[in-house]
């Protein structure tokens, strides 16, 4: 049996900063975590931030990402090479990442557990009492977070979510629904999509949908694709792509086609880290993420989600592979590809491979208050601000389909904001008549598009650094999260370095 005052559900970079923030409130807190891992896609190969406007980032996110510069300033000097490619601290290597979350916890006095798979939560009315893991550990406490990126905890609560891409008529948005038109990441050249080309009978290639696209600025159950962010290396002792069990070559063939018809983009998306290593993220028309592969992952069971995850590593080593060795690759693009590898250094449990998928998207809470695109672009602005988003508004395709008999990808927006926005703190509490005691940083009530603005890591870790202060006024008036004094809640988190409203005061 486990108590505390806060309990934690998914320890997230952002997770640990709600742990991290109870503790210096004077709460006893704790961490129960479904892997092996702190940090999530932090500390699991996405170390090219997403930051935004570096300004907007304030609190326990800002002290995370000085304390990511002082450990390279410190360990390698100043002006050395690590030290310049950390931007600052918001490039990293994702070890050094899990070792600061680790070491910000341990500080804290917070203890984690490791490898609890949720099964149950109790409730009283309204009210979580405890949360049961199949390890049979079971968490009392007087509040709850949900920090996990699939909303477990809200599910398991029985709150109410949404999966998938709202229709833009629900909330008046423009960009949300299938979206087709974005050049970003599609095909720039006709590749024929046919088994045998030219030959429609012969079938499609693997990887492209036959299903109905629908129209645009529909509704569907679609969510953005996944990835693993790869951790390359060019170092002499780097470990060679792995040939993943259930290798099939003809995954590849559209790309095959697309590469000899002259475009060849799938690495250019490959970004400096310090110590020669590489945050490799998705780009083009084919490349690593594995497009429409996802859509059972935000609500299925754990075996459901575990088939997904290897049908991801299959997919993205195979990719390696295929570019690696296959004859229909030219020479000089197997040449360059091979050239790259696995760092000794990371993840040494998975030889070298991110232990983490990046769910870039899964459950979304529908709360009292949606965070929309019209608050992405300033139309509204949100009086309860308790942190600040600044990154565009990001959502990868969803679908890979026929279309006027071309191939192309589905669902990709890249649309800039103006300025970084307040998100409500009525987004990130359920409704009162569901729960009085949980919070939800990540999956917070959103729309697609607009999640896709706020999905980004600084702003989980502001968002949980501000439920755990929301959660500690609740305990110590014993109240709702619902009914906590919100402008006492604001007062408290600007003590706390947190940046609520922009322009910032200089």
């Amino acid at each position: 049996m486990v108590n505390a005052d806060v309990c934690v559900y998914g320890g997230t970079a952002g997770g640990v900063a709600a742990a991290v923030q109870a503790h210096r409130l004077g709460k006893r807190a704790v961490i129960l975590e479904f892997g092996k891992h702190l940090g999530g896609l932090s500390s699991s190969g996405l170390g090219a931030t997403d930051i935004g406007h570096r300004r907007s980032i304030g609190g326990l996110a800002r002290e995370f990402y000085q304390r990511i510069h002082d450990y390279y300033l410190q360990t390698y000097g100043p002006g050395s090479q690590p030290v310049k490619d950390c931007f600052d601290g918001f490039r990293f290597e994702p070890h050094v990442a899990e070792r600061l979350l680790n070491e910000m916890a341990t500080e804290a006095g917070v203890p984690v557990l490791f490898e609890q798979r949720l099964q149950t939560v109790k409730k009283h009315g309204n009210q979580i009492i405890e949360i049961v893991t199949e390890s049979g550990a079971v968490c009392r406490a007087k509040m709850f977070i949900d920090a996990t990126y699939e909303g477990d905890l809200m599910a398991k609560a029985k709150l109410s979510y949404t999966v998938g891409r709202e229709a833009n008529v629900q909330y008046s948005e423009t960009l949300n629904g299938v979206h087709f038109g974005d050049p970003n990441h599609n095909f720039n050249v006709s590749v024929d999509p046919y088994i045998i080309a030219g030959d429609p009978t012969s079938g499609i290639l693997k990887g492209i949908s036959a299903a109905d696209p629908g129209r645009q600025g529909e509704g569907d159950h679609r969510v953005q694709t996944y990835c693993f962010r790869m951790c390359l290396t060019k170092a002499p002792d780097r470990l060679p792509f792995p040939k993943p069990a259930g290798y099939d070559p003809e995954r590849y063939s559209l790309l095959a086609r697309y590469i000899n018809a002259g475009v060849w983009d799938v690495l250019r998306l490959t970004t400096p880290m310090p110590n020669g290593k590489t945050d490799t993220n998705n780009y083009g028309g084919f490349s690593t993420d594995n497009i429409g592969m996802n859509y059972d992952y935000p609500d299925g069971d754990y075996a459901t989600r575990e088939r997904i995850f290897q049908e991801h590593v299959t997919y993205q080593q195979g990719l390696m592979g295929f570019l690696c060795h296959d004859e229909r690759v030219p020479p000089a693009i197997r040449v360059e590809v091979s050239q790259w590898g696995l760092p000794k250094d990371e993840f040494q449990e998975t030889g070298g491979w991110p232990h983490q998928l990046y769910v870039r998207e899964a459950r979304r809470m529908v709360s009292d208050y949606v965070m929309t695109e019209h608050n992405c672009r300033g139309v509204i602005s949100a009086r309860d601000s308790v942190g600040l988003a600044s990154y565009g508004m990001d959502s990868h395709h969803c679908q890979r389909v026929l279309r006027d008999g071309r191939v192309t990808n589905e669902g990709n927006v890249e649309v800039p904001i103006s300025a970084p926005y307040p998100i409500a703190y009525r987004s990130i509490v359920p409704r009162e008549s569901e729960c009085r005691n949980l919070l939800v940083p990540a999956c917070l009530s959103a729309t697609h598009i607009a999640y896709g603005s706020i999905r980004m890591e600084p702003v989980f870790m502001i968002l949980g650094q501000s439920a755990a202060t929301a959660a500690s006024m609740a305990i110590d008036g014993q109240t709702s999260v619902q009914q906590v004094d919100v402008a006492r809640l604001q007062a408290t988190l600007e003590e706390d370095a947190q940046i609520l409203a922009w322009p910032e005061v200089e």
